[in-house]
């Protein structure tokens, strides 16, 4: 198998049990690099929630990728966007609305803001703009601009809220979105054409790699697209049992350096 681009979920698969970068995985994927493998960090961030691991691993330029928010878009580092697939006004009054019936916060991402349409926030919330280094702004629904790009919505909130409002979204917006538990806290709304596979998918075409020049590594069912997508599919020892039995390969776990010694394995 020729591997010649490398698709790496971020947390719990590229970051270990401390949330950290550790050397032997940036150690690896220079090496990959050397080799001439491209490294694209797939992730449910956006870009500028994914710049301090690029920075790390040295991964900069017109020629070397991101795909961001889940698959919505993939973009150059210099900021040309290859894939977008972005949600409509009409989803999210619909969403936000559902959001109310099943008393769970809400929430939607652009390229450069979160906006809430909750006054009150939440702790998972607060962390989620901390963490993806967007700024967080309250505005009630009327205030959301009709124009406004929207790469995702989400439902957050504690985890027992976010079990019980997921058993109860209804089946047609499953059918009309795709849907995504992406942590305990998180369930996310994007368009039905984004996922990290598709995405992944037609930003390799774009590269004229078909799936058996990929390898993906992740852990979360927002992951399980790329891995089945992918000529080999690799599933953290961390990962859920989904993706698991997705993959053609299980490496270590992430507080055991999992994504380096799948690649060192397979690409080194």
């Amino acid at each position: 198998m020729d591997i010649k681009l490398i698709a790496i979920d971020i947390d719990g698969t590229l970051l270990n049990e401390k949330n950290e970068l550790a050397q032997a995985t940036i150690d690896a994927i220079q090496l990959a690099k050397q080799k001439g493998v491209k490294v694209v960090l797939c992730t449910g961030r956006p870009l500028s929630g994914v710049q301090p691991y690029l920075d790390k691993l040295e991964i900069t330029g017109k020629s070397e990728f991101a795909i961001t928010f889940n698959g919505a878009m993939a973009q150059s580092l210099d900021g040309n966007v290859m894939v977008n697939h972005t949600i409509t006004y009409d989803d999210f009054l619909e969403t936000e609305m559902l959001s109310r019936k099943l008393n769970v916060h809400y929430q939607i991402e652009t390229t450069d803001s979160i906006y809430t349409t909750n006054r009150d926030t939440n702790p998972y919330g607060i962390a989620e703009s901390f963490l993806v280094r967007l700024p967080i702004k309250f505005r009630s629904p009327e205030e959301i601009p009709r124009d406004l790009v929207m790469s995702k919505a989400m439902f957050v909130d504690f985890p027992d809220q976010i079990t019980k409002a997921k058993a109860l979204i209804p089946a047609s917006l499953k059918e009309k979105m795709y849907v995504v538990q992406t942590e305990p806290f998180f369930i996310e709304m994007m368009n039905k054409q984004a996922s990290k596979g598709k995405t992944l998918g037609e930003l390799a075409a774009q590269l004229n790699l078909t799936e058996d020049n990929v390898m993906a590594i992740g852990d979360q069912g927002n992951d399980l697209t790329m891995v089945k997508y992918a000529g080999l599919g690799v599933a953290m020892g961390n990962a859920i049992d989904e993706v698991k039995q997705a993959a053609q390969f299980v490496t270590k776990p992430n507080s055991e350096d999992g994504v380096a010694f799948a690649i060192n394995k397979y690409v080194n």
